[in-house]
């Protein structure tokens, strides 16, 4: 006899294929067996209670499995939790690592009162059923330590039989089977662009921009960048040989003189203009206006850059953005400059009594924790908007089931968002403006004193000047000249 949805107890199911097992069922065909498990034991399984990991993510470390975490927190975030059971099509879906299987499984079981059920692998109750099911886990983790060992021996036999199994490099695309790489005309004719770009004297930011410039884009379309330059240029493969784990042989794939021909000029230049210089000594502080200096370009930081040649150069700043090729707009300040500008900027103000400033009111920490929560409630609430969105879409809701769902939805934001607006201008005591003032000077004169007293450490300076400045600004208006804007606050 067909039981009713109100009599229906609630359970949940966790869904994860591995790319290891060919024999196993794929994620649907996993959740409709555990469906009709579930109905039959007289449960049902609500859509938001479905986790289901993107394919190929392995069970090892359950920090790396999102829907893994979603499923724990949501299991803990009420008592008793949401759902009374969880279903699983095999245990090793749960976890390939015992330990950690044990661990979660205990959380779920003694502290959050949820059964763990296989659908596949249906055990007794009991201690002798337990006793089966931590066999199976053992199993389970034993079979994935094994197969890992199994495949990279595989892999390690097949590089020393010259066998292709890297990712290709940008240019080269796979054929499969080992056999050698072949050209991708449209990628090898940016990779061919790059070496023979750097070689012809520029330099690798120079090279990122320019790639930039013109639209190309990486293997994954992104942006260029001087690391992923320095590394496509260091890349033996253009040259002809093969590198995996190790092991190097010389490949049959193909090779062109365009690149094969500067490739060993631009290794001497990398090698003379790139060594790695001495190490600075470790500390969390590189320089004390390290973060506080921003391009007006694009709005990144100015990294800080100690010079290997202080009488040619000295120690300076630049936009991060800029040092890895993503813009044109050069923001250099040397750290001198910059220093002196911000010591005169304290110095003007203490002299005149006059300074532009944020009152910044103080956190209220129960406030504070309370937004998070609500923020965190809005980001599970899209969560649901997607999927009653996928339901209608995929014919499991009606239009009528989506609008009325829909506009539960609403309402729930809607008052979330009400919430979040009324703390987020809960009236606070703000300090009267004489005051403020008077704060604010005190503070500067504070932080003056120990950003011209030489004996005062970066780290020091550096949280001196941060109670008082938010940010600078760089606009760089010449090849020598820059202005700079302030931003304090109390």
């Amino acid at each position: 006899m067909m039981q009713s949805n109100s009599s229906l107890e609630i359970a949940g199911a966790y869904i994860r294929v591995s790319t290891d097992d060919q024999t196993e069922l794929s994620p649907d065909a996993q959740l409709r067996v555990i469906l009709e498990a579930a109905k039959a034991d007289g449960f049902i399984i609500p859509q938001d209670y479905i986790f289901m990991e993107k394919k190929g993510i392995s069970g090892r470390k359950a920090d790396n499995r999102p829907e893994f975490q979603r499923m724990i927190a949501l299991a803990k975030s009420q008592h008793p939790a949401p759902f009374k059971r969880l279903y699983l099509w095999k245990f090793s879906r749960f976890a390939r690592n015992q330990e950690e299987s044990t661990f979660y499984k205990g959380i779920l079981r003694k502290k959050c009162g949820v059964e763990i059920k296989s659908v596949s692998e249906p055990i007794a109750d009991g201690m002798f059923g337990r006793l089966i099911e931590t066999i199976i886990e053992w199993f389970d983790e034993y079979y994935s330590y094994n197969l890992s060992g199994e495949v990279l021996r595989g892999m390690k036999e097949k590089a020393l039989r010259n066998g292709y199994q890297s990712v290709p490099p940008l240019g080269y695309r796979a054929v499969g089977g080992g056999k050698p790489f072949v050209i991708n005309e449209a990628e090898y004719a940016i990779a061919e662009f790059i070496h023979t770009y750097y070689h012809s004297g520029h330099d690798m930011s120079a090279v990122a921009r320019e790639c930039n410039r013109r639209g190309y884009r990486t293997r994954r379309g992104n942006p260029f960048e001087r690391r992923t330059i320095d590394r496509l240029l260091r890349n033996k493969f253009y040259a002809g040989t093969v590198e995996w784990n190790g092991i190097q042989f010389q490949g049959s794939h193909e090779i062109r003189p365009s690149i094969a021909g500067v490739f060993q000029d631009n290794q001497d230049r990398l090698n003379r203009e790139y060594a790695p210089r001495m190490r600075r000594n470790v500390s969390s502080c590189k320089h004390w206006l390290s973060g506080l200096l921003f391009c007006a370009s694009c709005g990144a930081s100015l990294g800080f850059h100690l010079s290997s040649d202080p009488k040619r150069r000295p120690d300076y700043f630049q936009c991060w953005k800029y040092a890895k090729g993503f813009h044109d707009d050069s923001c250099s300040v040397s750290a001198h400059k910059a220093e002196r500008t911000v010591i005169r900027s304290m110095e003007n103000i203490l002299e005149t009594g006059h300074v532009d400033f944020e009152y910044t009111r103080p956190a209220d920490p129960e406030m504070k924790e309370e937004q998070d929560l609500i923020l965190a409630a809005i980001s599970r609430l899209e969560v649901k908007e997607r999927r009653i969105h996928e339901a209608y879409e995929n014919g499991v809701d009606t239009l009528e089931e989506y609008r009325q769902n829909k506009e539960r939805l609403r309402r729930e934001r809607a008052h979330l968002e009400q919430s979040m607006a009324a703390l987020s201008g809960n009236p606070e005591s703000e300090m009267p403006p004489a005051v403020q003032k008077k704060t604010i000077l005190n503070n500067i004169h504070s932080a003056y004193s120990l950003l011209i007293d030489p004996d005062v450490d970066d780290e020091m300076k550096g949280a001196a000047v941060r109670s008082v400045i938010k940010k600078v600004v760089v606009y760089r208006e010449g090849p020598r000249d820059c202005r700079f804007q302030f931003y304090y606050y109390v």
